[in-house]
């Protein structure tokens, strides 16, 4: 049975009116306060013209008045669209067109009616709509978008099956969940909703960027017992500062290969954490399977992503059919988590989100390959589209990668073709060292024992950290063009 997120929040704040639902570094919020609030802004925007089915921009600092923001835009029987305040103008302004806004909530956009989130004193006798679990909640823009823009549309009912009784970790209300990801970023809306809709307490990190450095201190401070970063800053913090999990109970990572060197670095350092990697496009609302990493699991290569969350099914098919269990085949996943399309874009949305020919039921297909194991358990094989062929051969970039952090001399490292001089392409690598040295011979020798010849990069650039996009993710587009002309480039 789905509820929208407006109900589900409201019967918690019923239930527990006086626990606290929010807290910042300038003091907090109880559900019932946050409640009110919510109302009095979802009033204002009902006052304003908001109407419900309307988009409303939402481009605020992680604050108690972007939560406020959030739920009152639902409230109003609006869906936020979630601006990053780090985007550049041109970005922002093909978003608010696209998404034909009818109202921002925080910063002023030439052309766009902008209001402000009321003071919590206001109260509010406007009357609310009804919300159904089928309506929009949000619409996310995939990031790294050109051109003509590409925006998700997730209902109310994906957000709830996401957080309602997870079988991926245990939120309960005794639990305080970090908010750390960009708001335009759907790890907040785990965060976020996770939070609420289980009883449990949102703690907004400062705003800004929170370095691998400050973490500890942050987790540490505000009792933090759930945590999610993405695989990037998971393996930047266990590479700074892995004591800063101490006090977790459970840290989920994902959006990207996690590597296993890092996993158990962290096993060793915080044998008692639960260790979650999850995996799910935009589309499917976060996450669409989780594996929790036993405490004695042979992780073998790779880390799974684990099992389907509850009422979603992850099919593996190929040649539009599913294949036998351990067989690859691209990943297509249905169920509750399934958003309603992408916004204005049907050619689109017919290509991507499809029936069944063998059941009937709509899939999302992912363009990322995988299989599944007698257990259940699926296992990511990359992207369909990210693979590159060289000299003839398919490789898979992770696989690359992850043997290269397998070497203790490299911390991460991220692999990509790139055109020599001479017209041909070649495999290079971009490493960062793990300690004062980096035997590049001894790091190639590694490679050449563990990997077929097209596999070993033909050259490795040392770098301090690898590029890392605002959600978090290798930015493999901002990867520095190799000196051609270096020895230190070849081995």
């Amino acid at each position: 049975m789905s509820a929208s997120v407006t109900d589900a929040f409201r019967c918690r704040a019923a239930r527990t009116p006086g626990a606290v639902a929010l807290s910042a570094e300038r003091g907090s919020l109880s559900y019932a306060e946050l409640d009110r609030w919510s109302d009095a802004l979802a009033g204002e925007l009902v006052e304003s013209g908001v109407r419900p089915g309307d988009r409303v921009a939402v481009c605020l600092e992680r604050s108690p008045q972007l939560v406020v923001a959030l739920l009152g835009v639902l409230k109003a029987g609006a869906a936020y669209v979630p601006i990053d305040q780090e985007d550049p103008e041109s970005r922002v302004s093909m978003m608010l067109a696209d998404a034909d806004v009818s109202l921002v909530i925080g910063r002023f956009f030439a052309g766009y009616t902008t209001l402000k989130v009321p003071p919590p004193t206001l109260k509010s006798t406007v009357e609310l709509p009804v919300v159904a679990p089928e309506d929009l909640a949000y619409l996310m823009y995939t990031s790294g978008s050109t051109g003509r823009p590409k925006s998700v549309m997730v209902e109310h009912r994906n957000i709830t099956n996401l957080v309602t009784a997870p079988n991926y970790a245990d939120i309960t209300p005794d639990d305080r969940v970090l908010q750390l990801a960009p708001v335009a970023f759907d790890a907040a809306t785990f965060e976020i909703w996770g939070a609420l809709l289980n009883g449990a307490r949102v703690v907004l990190a400062p705003p800004g960027v929170v370095q691998a450095e400050e973490l500890g201190d942050l987790l540490r401070s505000n009792e933090i017992s759930v945590l999610w970063l993405t695989a990037a800053l998971f393996h930047r913090q266990i590479d700074v500062d892995a004591d800063a999990f101490k006090g977790l109970h459970t840290v989920l990572t994902g959006g990207d290969v996690v590597s296993v060197p890092h996993v158990r670095k962290l096993r060793e350092s915080v044998p008692e954490l639960q260790i979650v990697n999850g995996y799910g496009p935009t589309e499917t609302t976060t996450f669409a399977t989780c594996h929790r990493i036993g405490a004695d699991e042979d992780l073998g290569g790779a880390v799974p992503i684990g099992t389907q969350l509850q009422n979603v099914e992850v099919v593996v098919v190929a040649d539009g059919k599913p294949v036998p269990e351990g067989a690859d085949g691209e990943l297509w996943i249905g169920g509750a988590q399934v958003a309603r399309g992408y916004w204005k874009r049907q050619d689109l949305t017919d290509e991507k989100f499809v029936r069944g020919s063998w059941n009937g039921e709509r899939y999302y297909r992912t363009g990322d390959q995988g299989r599944k194991r007698a257990d259940g358990v699926v296992e990511f094989l990359g992207r369909i589209d990210d693979q590159f062929k060289l000299r003839g051969f398919r490789i898979e970039p992770g696989e690359v990668e992850n043997a290269l952090t397998e070497h203790p001399q490299v911390r991460t490292a991220a692999v990509s073709l790139r055109v020599h001089p001479s017209g041909d392409r070649r495999l290079i690598a971009w490493v960062v060292k793990s300690g004062e040295e980096l035997d590049k011979r001894a790091l190639k020798a590694h490679m050449r024992a563990s990997m077929p010849e097209h596999m070993v990069p033909a050259g490795f650039v040392v770098l301090d950290e690898l590029p890392i996009t605002t959600n978090g993710k290798t930015d493999r587009k901002a990867l520095p063009e190799p000196d051609w002309t270096s020895k230190s480039l070849y081995v």
